[in-house]
């Protein structure tokens, strides 16, 4: 791969990967859009190791003290514990893509062969989830913080998490509008979503990195490095100026892009 290519798809990826505009179109649509020919798998696992190393560099405090709090609770069998209860949570909100995402992982596969369909699917997704997390922002509360989620509150959101393997939809994008709708203030359900970015960001590298051994294709690990090199960087960035804005912003910003973005797409196409 050339530098640039790497450079530019690894800015795509830490960028969207937790913008609520979606990360697997981008990454879809970047090379289609510059001329480059559709990046490996293992490139495409490389980039998201990266952003899973910088969220989990963000959040190290949360996690270490969710971590000792979850354990704690199974030894004391008391749950109410506020980062125990927030632990679970985020387990629990797992479970739907481990039900779901293989079916669905199977749908992503059959578009990539696709262009025109693959470009169809992320302008509709685009257009369609960002018109919700509009009418998310708008009418939510917008009064609870990510301690308050019950069980069915988590499920909820890991359902919605998982329809995000169709491209275009944005995992950060549906489940911040989830959270949303919820009742959570916006730094809330944007820490949640990130939060929850971790076990399924491991889980589907997991899978990836799987599918990559079973292929044995050659691998270029200086482009794998240095993409996830970058990809860290510029993913810890867009965490750290997300969370210190987005209350000032609102998410209309992102929605008048995703929006636009299908737009231009739909007219391409046609």
């Amino acid at each position: 791969m050339e530098t640039i290519q790497i450079v530019l798809l690894a800015f795509v990826q830490g960028l969207t990967e937790f913008l609520p505009i979606s990360s697997s179109g981008h990454l879809i649509l970047t090379p289609l859009l510059f001329g480059y020919e559709l990046q490996s798998l293992a490139f495409d696992v490389a980039l998201h190791l990266g952003t899973l190393a910088a969220v989990m560099l963000y959040f190290r405090r949360e996690i270490a003290t969710m971590t000792i709090a979850v354990l704690q609770s199974l030894r004391t069998r008391r749950f109410d514990a506020p980062d125990a209860r927030l632990g679970w949570m985020i387990i629990l909100a797992t479970l739907p893509v481990i039900v779901l995402g293989l079916p669905l992982k199977s749908v992503l596969e059959a578009l990539r062969d696709d262009p025109t369909l693959v470009a169809l699917v992320v302008a509709a997704t685009s257009i369609g989830f960002g018109l919700l997390l509009w009418w998310a922002d708008f009418s939510g509360k917008r009064a609870r913080d990510e301690y308050s989620l019950g069980w069915k509150a988590a499920l909820f959101v890991g359902v919605m998490q998982a329809v995000a393997i169709i491209p275009g939809t944005s995992r950060s994008g549906i489940t911040i509008t989830a959270a949303l709708m919820l009742g959570l203030t916006r730094k809330a359900a944007s820490r949640f979503s990130f939060l929850l970015a971790i076990p399924t960001i491991i889980m589907a590298g997991g899978l990836e990195t799987l599918d990559l051994l079973q292929a044995g294709e050659p691998v270029d690990w200086m482009s794998l490095l240095l993409g996830a090199a970058l990809s860290f960087v510029f993913a810890y960035l867009t965490i750290h100026y997300f969370l210190k804005f987005i209350e000032r912003i609102s998410m209309l910003p992102f929605v008048i892009y995703r929006v636009l973005l299908g737009a231009v797409i739909l007219m391409l196409v046609w």
